[in-house]
């Protein structure tokens, strides 16, 4: 069975978000961070932060 896409709750910063996206991915977290910060850069910080709350809220923490 496929795993789900979860919020981590070990290596989180801020919500977890960008660390269970690493995980789901099988990737470094500090590469997701530094990705969602320049995508936060180049559309404008204001959608970012929105996407980010979004999916704050509706990822599911990691059991």
């Amino acid at each position: 069975m496929q795993e789900k896409l979860r919020r981590s709750l070990d290596n989180k910063m801020i919500g977890g978000v960008c660390a269970g996206i690493a995980e789901f991915f099988d990737l470094d977290e500090t590469l997701v961070r530094l990705a969602a910060v320049f995508l936060m850069l180049i559309t404008g910080i204001f959608p970012g932060i929105i996407f980010y709350v979004v999916a704050w809220v509706i990822m599911p923490p990691k059991e």
